[in-house]
C-alpha cells in the first residue's frame, strides 16, 4: 500500500515513468532530509523483491533542477569509470546509481512541474545521524576523502554553481545582518543573546573566503554538505561504503567539507535539542576524523589545507548557524521545520559547538599536527 504522504505526490505514477522492469508494490516515506522529499518504493521482479528510491527535488531551493541532475550525472560516470579501474572495487556499491527514464534522461518533469529522479538502493548500509563510535567517524572521513580524491581529475570544467555562494560565509553574514534588521516576524528579540553571539565573531567569517579568492587556498570539486548522514556504512563491516545526497557537489574548499564532517561527527547533542550546561564537542571523536581524512585526502591536501584543518569545525558550523538563525528570523522558508522554534534551537546547538570547540583549539590544532607529520 502506497501510504498517504507518498499519495499526495501519486507515487506509482511517477515511478512508472522509470526505467523499473517489475511489479510496483508499495511506496513510503523514507529518511528526515531537510530540503527534498525521499521516497522508498518496493518492486516484484520475478519473484524477487528490490527496492529503488525517488526524490522530488525541491524546486524552490534549487532553482534549476536540471543543472543538478547534469552535475550529479557527470560525477557519477566519473566515480564509477574511476572505481572500475580500482582492483576490488564495487562501482555499483560504492558509488550511486542512477534510473533512468524510458527516454533515457536521468530525471522525469511531472505535469505539476516537480522534478523526480531515481535511485537504485544500496543495500546492507546504512547512514547515522549521530557519531556513535570513533571507527564511525574514521569511516566517514575516509569516505568523504576518497570521494574528493577521486573527483580531483574530474573533466570536462567545473560543475554548475547551482547555489551561488553556498558557503561563503560572509555573504551569509549580510544575509543574517539583513534578517536582523528586517524583523519580518518579530523574532529578533527572542533571539537577542544569539544575535549577540553572532555578530561578536564576524572575524571568523573571511578565513577561507579571501584565501580562495587570492590564491592562497585551491578550490576542489567538494560535495559540500558532509554531514554524517550522507554516508553510507556497511552494516556488517561498518566501513564506509558509498557518499550519497550529491545535490551540492560544485567547485569549493576541502575545508568547507571536512569542517562540516567535525560539525556533524563531534556534536554529543541531537541538532535541535540544544544543552547550554555541558560541553557538546567531543575530542575523542575528532581524532579519528583527522586520521581517516589525512588516509584518503591527504595525497591532495596542500599546507595551507592542513594548517586550518583545526578550525574549519568551527567555521562550518558558524556559517550553518547563522543559516539556522537567519531562517528562523525570517520565517522558517528555508528549512523544513516540525514545531515551533526549530531553526532557533537549530542555531544555538551549532553556537554551543562553537564554544566547545574554542575551547579546545589548541587539543585540536596539536592532533592535526600530529597526524599529518606522522604520515608525512
Amino acid at each position: 500500500m502506497v501510504s498517504p504522504s507518498a499519495m499526495n505526490h501519486n507515487l506509482f505514477s511517477i515511478t512508472r515513468n522509470f526505467r523499473i522492469s517489475g511489479r510496483f508494490l508499495s511506496a513510503e516515506p523514507y529518511g528526515n532530509g531537510h530540503i527534498n522529499d525521499t521516497y522508498i518504493a518496493w518492486w516484484d521482479c520475478n519473484g524477487t523483491r528490490i527496492r529503488t528510491l525517488h526524490q522530488r527535488i525541491n524546486h524552490q531551493v534549487f532553482n534549476d533542477p536540471s543543472l543538478i541532475m547534469d552535475n550529479i550525472s557527470r560525477v557519477i560516470r566519473h566515480l564509477r569509470r574511476k572505481l572500475a579501474a580500482i582492483p576490488g572495487a564495487d562501482p555499483d556499491r560504492e558509488a550511486l546509481s542512477l534510473i533512468p527514464t524510458w527516454d533515457g534522461a536521468d530525471f522525469f518533469r511531472d505535469p505539476e512541474g516537480n522534478y523526480w529522479r531515481t535511485y537504485v538502493f544500496i543495500e546492507n548500509a546504512r547512514t547515522y545521524d549521530i557519531c556513535e563510535t570513533a571507527d564511525q567517524a574514521r569511516e566517514a572521513a575516509r569516505a568523504f576523502g576518497r570521494f574528493q580524491h577521486l573527483l580531483t581529475d574530474l573533466p570536462g570544467g567545473p560543475l554548475h554553481e547551482t547555489i551561488p555562494f553556498f558557503h561563503h560565509t560572509p555573504r551569509r553574514f549580510a544575509a543574517l545582518r539583513g534578517a536582523i534588521e528586517r524583523d519580518v516576524c518579530n523574532r529578533a528579540a527572542a533571539a537577542a543573546a544569539d544575535i549577540d553571539f553572532a555578530l561578536a565573531r564576524e572575524p571568523l567569517c573571511a578565513v577561507v573566503t579571501d584565501r580562495l579568492a587570492d590564491g592562497r587556498l585551491p578550490y576542489h570539486t567538494t560535495h559540500n554538505d558532509t554531514k554524517l548522514n550522507n554516508v553510507m556504512l556497511d552494516c556488517l563491516t561498518g566501513r564506509g561504503v558509498c557518499v550519497i545526497d550529491l545535490d551540492t557537489v560544485m567547485s569549493g574548499s576541502s575545508l568547507y567539507d571536512f569542517g562540516d564532517l567535525v560539525r556533524t561527527c563531534t556534536r554529543d547533542a541531537p541538532e535541535d535539542q540544544p544543552d547550554p550546561d555541558r560541553d557538546i564537542f567531543r575530542l575523542d571523536l575528532f581524532r579519528p576524523l583527522v586520521e581517516g581524512y589525512h588516509e584518503t585526502a591527504g595525497p591532495f591536501l596542500q599546507p595551507a589545507e592542513i594548517e586550518l584543518l583545526a578550525i574549519s569545525g568551527r567555521l562550518i558550523t558558524f556559517t550553518i548557524g547563522i543559516r539556522f538563525l537567519t531562517d528562523y528570523l525570517e520565517g522558517d522558508t528555508y528549512f523544513k521545520t516540525h514545531r515551533t522554534n526549530q531553526n532557533l534551537d537549530r542555531a544555538r546547538t551549532q553556537f554551543q559547538l562553537i564554544s566547545s570547540m574554542e575551547q579546545r583549539e589548541k587539543e585540536m590544532r596539536d592532533i592535526v599536527a600530529a597526524t599529518f607529520a606522522a604520515g608525512a
